[in-house]
């Protein structure tokens, strides 16, 4: 399928050079922010064992592991340091504590760059089309965890299911999950040897318990809008805050991202204000305005039931598109 737009007409190859440059600074500025306000967080969690301020800590701590995943997502794409090495090592790092190990989400990513809404393709689209039942586990986590886990458990015994990892990938992606195993079998063995919580407590379930939150983003991106092989139509861009995008990785620039993956997070901001004026229209919604449209449309009838190359979850504002503000 051949795409429906034109990269070229919506940026200057010159500027698109510029915009590509990387640096490491503000790419260890990002990292370490988020990286100390976890640590931080951890600290306040301690303190409250006890008390009530236990369940907010928890929370905040949650919600923070959850979203470093874009720290992982822009690591793979090598864009937060110039050096190859540097962004593999703390890629490999952040996956080890997402359960999401990093050799078998960039391969994942890549189909989904690659093929973007294409069914069976599209790393994030080797699956069944949402129900109202299948979306709500999935929103809630529960389905996410169980793939997640059981996914690395059967990978590691060399049983390789996922139609976008090539055969030449088939070593790296099961030698990855084994150490993966390996090493939280470690981590399960010496908690219970010592008696120690905490790895459960500043770590598993937070992360487990607030993934709601972070699928509010993952949601968002794509669900609903058309299958078509044209960026500025299968892809949404989020309107939000700026402690969300600093949390995400300036992520809700997600039609800017797609458009040139090769963009470091901190420039989306700019990629995104030049893609506007040159196209007519990017998809955007705010979180709790998509759920509110997605579930209203799985409600009505089930995924595979609403026309694949048609955008059926929009913006409720004007009956129309909006776009994501380049403030």
């Amino acid at each position: 399928m051949q795409e429906s737009f034109s990269r070229r007409k919506l940026i200057e190859p010159s500027q698109l050079k510029k915009l590509n440059e990387k640096s490491d600074f503000i790419g260890f500025l990002q990292l370490f922010s988020h990286v100390f306000a976890i640590i931080i967080i951890s600290i306040l969690h301690y303190q409250t064992i006890g008390t009530w301020w236990f369940l907010a800590t928890g929370f905040c701590l949650g919600v923070l592991i959850n979203f470093l995943y874009a720290a992982q997502h822009e690591l793979s794409h090598g864009t937060v340091f110039k050096t190859f090495k540097i962004n593999e090592f703390f890629g490999r790092i952040i996956g080890f504590f997402m359960l999401f190990p990093r050799d078998f989400d960039q391969v994942m990513h890549f189909a989904h760059h690659r093929w973007t809404q294409e069914w069976e393709k599209d790393g994030e689209l080797v699956r069944e089309p949402f129900t109202i039942k299948t979306y709500v586990l999935w929103f809630l986590g529960f389905t996410y965890w169980y793939n997640r886990i059981f996914g690395i458990i059967r990978r590691a015994r060399g049983i390789i299911l996922e139609p976008y990892i090539t055969k030449s990938e088939h070593g790296k992606v099961i030698l990855e999950s084994r150490l993966h195993v390996l090493g939280y079998l470690l981590i399960l063995i010496t908690s219970l040897f010592y008696g120690s919580w905490m790895a459960l407590t500043f770590w598993i379930l937070p992360m487990v318990l607030t993934k709601p939150i972070h699928q509010m983003q993952n949601t968002i991106e794509h669900l609903g809008l058309t299958h078509k092989k044209d960026i500025l139509q299968n892809t949404r861009s989020t309107r939000t805050n700026f402690f969300m995008k600093w949390m995400c990785w300036q992520m809700p620039y997600h039609t800017a991202h797609h458009t040139f993956p090769s963009v470091p997070f901190w420039k989306l901001k700019e990629l995104n204000s030049k893609i506007e004026s040159k196209s007519e229209k990017i998809y955007s919604m705010g979180y709790i305005e998509f759920q509110i449209e997605v579930i209203k449309c799985l409600w009505q009838k089930d995924e595979s039931q609403w026309p694949m190359n048609e955008v059926w979850v929009v913006s409720g504002k004007d009956g129309a598109q909006i776009r994501v503000p380049a403030e």
